[in-house]
Order: C-alpha cells, then sequence, then structure tokens
C-alpha cells in the first residue's frame, strides 16, 4: 500500500513558463551587471545551489564566493514571485489538479522533492493554490545533492507517518533521470511522468518503476 507521494515541482505538477530563468536574470543582471540565460547553461532537475554556482562559473568566469551565491539566491527570491505572477506560460501539469485531492481523500500523505529551495518553491506553488497540499518536503536548501534532499524528504515523511515505511509505501513522482536516480538513491520507488522534457521510453530506460505519460487513470495509488 502506498502512504506517502513526494512530487517534484517543475515538469512534474506545473511550470512556470520560464518564470525561474527571468527572476535568475534579472537577479545577476542587477547584482552583477551581466546577462544570465540559465537555460543555455542548466539541465532539468538541477537544484537552485547549483545553478548559482554554475551561472558563477560559465557565465561570469569564476567561482563565486559563498556569500556571493547565498546574495544571488536572494536576488533570485527577490524576483521570483513577480516573474511567476507575470508568466503567460504558467500552467499546472495534466491530471494533478484531479490527481492531489484524491490522494488526500485516501490518507496519502503528500510531500515535495526538488531542487527548488523552500521558499521558491512555495512561490511557484502559490499562483495554482498547490500549497495546501503539502506540508513537507526535501529541498534545494536542504542539500544542492538531489538524492540527499530526497532522503531528507524520506525522512520528514517518516516524522508524520509516524515511523517508517514498508517497501513501496513511499514513492516520488519526478519528470526527469535525475529524479529517477535520486529516488532509487534514497531507497524509494519512481514514477517518472514524460510531463517535462523527457520521454516515456527514457525514464524508463533511466529505471524508473512506473512510466506514465501524465498521471492519469495509470497512476499506481
Amino acid at each position: 500500500m502506498i502512504e506517502a507521494v513526494l512530487f517534484d515541482i517543475d515538469g512534474t505538477l506545473l511550470v512556470t513558463g520560464g518564470a525561474g530563468a527571468v527572476a535568475w536574470q534579472r537577479a545577476f543582471k542587477e547584482l552583477h551587471g551581466v546577462e544570465a540565460n540559465i537555460e543555455e547553461h542548466t539541465h532539468a532537475g538541477m537544484t537552485d545551489p547549483e545553478i548559482a554556482e554554475i551561472v558563477f562559473r560559465e557565465v561570469i568566469g569564476r567561482d563565486g564566493s559563498d556569500a556571493e551565491r547565498a546574495e544571488a539566491i536572494s536576488g533570485y527570491l527577490s524576483h521570483l514571485s513577480d516573474a511567476v505572477a507575470e508568466s503567460p506560460g504558467y500552467r499546472v501539469m495534466p491530471g494533478i489538479e484531479e490527481l492531489l485531492p484524491r490522494l488526500a481523500e485516501q490518507s496519502v500523505l503528500l510531500g515535495l522533492v526538488t531542487g527548488n529551495i523552500e521558499p521558491a518553491a512555495r512561490i511557484k506553488l502559490a499562483r495554482a493554490d498547490l500549497n495546501r497540499f503539502f506540508a513537507f518536503g526535501g529541498y534545494g536548501s536542504d542539500s544542492r545533492d538531489r538524492t540527499a534532499l530526497t532522503k531528507r524528504a524520506v525522512e520528514r515523511a517518516e516524522q508524520v507517518h509516524g515511523g517508517s515505511f514498508g517497501e513501496g509505501g513511499c514513492i516520488a513522482v519526478g519528470d526527469t533521470p535525475r529524479d529517477v536516480a535520486a529516488g532509487h538513491g534514497a531507497g524509494i520507488k519512481v514514477v517518472g511522468v514524460a510531463t517535462g522534457s523527457y520521454p516515456v521510453d527514457q525514464l524508463r530506460n533511466a529505471g524508473a518503476d512506473f512510466a506514465l505519460e501524465t498521471v492519469g487513470k495509470d497512476f499506481p495509488a
């Protein structure tokens, strides 16, 4: 029996229509006077701390200090709410608005497992009123490593649950091979959904336990 489901955000629950990239671009322009198109330098599934590090190295041409990267992330957050609100391409992925209430009604615990730092995750979910479904999660603010933050999400799920899960009791849902690898690294099964940049075949080849076009009627819970 599945008792907890951990959802990735970008490409799985929703897409912001490039709002994150806009916010990063505005932050680096404001702080360093450079045009930073993160989509040219990053890949789906990266954590926010990884993104800040890569932009410094590949756009500015040096490794930013810890303080500089923290300042860049703060700048990103300061612009993210407006970027999300303004984005004409923001949308919730197919099936999500039906699936989340159904799982909640079945008393399945719902959590997040995302490379976004927690405040960014909450900003992205707020426009679609999805924060109400998620009481806990693992975030890019917990670790820059996706497997480590997934383990943190599982730990928090166990705290809410009141103990460990049986085999298959906690699963993750994501749209990239990174999500699949992280879930398996954390010892849980993964549903790969082809609502992001990767088709079903690639998710299946990456080792997803279930590979679906969308979280529709074939979702395993």
